[in-house]
């Protein structure tokens, strides 16, 4: 598959919304390496995907069930407070609300990365050959009939600890980071639509994994887009990169003080996916990510760092994530 820079990502996305064709978009964090490829032109040898019901892979070809060996190797708890020093010094000294810090983890287990894409369930799976999968439960934003709708996804717990869900929506720290989460993307919808506005306010989802079930919270924003809006797919899209729940608030500060604090390149971690179908588009952020390198596997998980943050939890947290959804 062809790769793009941001600007021929820009054009070419344009150039297929407006035609009305197909096309699958995946954008790495940095913007400056992009596929933007037709879905009739997809060869499932090279790239699977699986958005929502939209899919080119059959379940014939489905891999066994053996038992999963997965053992995560995280990185050390003294060079994890390292780079939270360097996010929490700034956070206090007012350059940011909210960053969101993120990890690399080696994993060694008996799955093939195309293994782990066919037996995953997630709303959103992606599998390119050689490089990574993910399988992503958060949306990114979702355009149809003029209205583009976003689902910002901040706050994670075990749902088997006693009244989870409550505990959740209780916990002042999470409270704190959805809040700040919101207000970012109603900001980033409001540069590319009119009319924002907050439809759902933190409501939980539950997901199950390997290492048991967990809960999220999420929050959904709509906006009106402008007339003719299928022309310019590609500007609105890339106006909106990095998504605000995997950078931070004020985004722009935020996004320099995670190239100093993270100790390893995002690459298409955290960028997003998309699958246009000729009139309405659905995409995600590329969290719960496993890329190869060199024959090994490296998750990349993290999350929301404020001023009430304790770097053990959020630690624990970046752990937790380390995760497939099988079972």
């Amino acid at each position: 598959m062809q790769t793009y820079n941001r600007q021929e990502a820009i054009q070419r996305i344009n150039q297929l919304s407006k035609t009305g064709k197909a096309f699958i978009c995946l954008i790495n964090y940095t913007q400056d390496c992009n596929y933007i490829e037709e879905v009739a032109q997809i060869n499932p040898d090279e790239l699977l995907y699986h958005f929502n019901g939209q899919s080119n892979y059959s379940q014939l070809g489905k891999a066994p069930q053996q038992t999963i060996t997965w053992t995560p190797t995280p990185i050390s708890f003294n060079d994890y407070l390292r780079s939270f020093n360097i996010v929490r010094n700034n956070i206090l000294i007012g350059n940011s609300f909210l960053t969101n810090l993120t990890c690399s983890t080696q994993v060694k287990t008996n799955l093939t990365l195309k293994d782990i894409f066919i037996r995953s369930t997630a709303s959103y799976k992606i599998w390119l050959k050689g490089q990574f999968v993910c399988f992503s439960p958060e949306i990114f934003v979702r355009i149809h009939n003029g209205l583009i709708h976003s689902y910002p996804m901040k706050g994670t717990i075990d749902a088997t600890l006693p009244d989870a869900a409550q505990q959740l929506l209780d916990n002042p720290k999470e409270m704190a980071e959805h809040a700040t989460i919101t207000d970012l993307i109603r900001n980033d919808l409001s540069m590319v639509a009119k009319h924002v506005r907050v439809d759902r306010y933190r409501y939980t989802d539950e997901i199950s994994t390997n290492r048991g079930r967990i809960l999220q919270t999420s929050t959904e924003i709509t906006g009106e887009l402008p007339n003719q809006y299928q022309h310019h797919l590609g500007e609105i899209l890339f106006k909106l990169l990095p998504a605000g729940s995997i950078t931070g608030a004020p985004k722009r500060k935020t996004v320099d003080i995670i190239r100093q604090a993270e100790t390893y390149q995002r690459g298409f971690y955290t960028g997003i996916a998309g699958y246009f179908d000729g009139s309405s588009l659905d995409t995600a952020v590329m969290i719960r990510f496993i890329e190869e390198q060199a024959g090994k596997f490296f998750f990349k998980s993290g999350g929301g760092i404020t001023f009430q943050s304790q770097a053990k939890d959020e630690y624990n947290e970046m752990i937790q994530k380390v995760y497939v959804p099988i079972y």
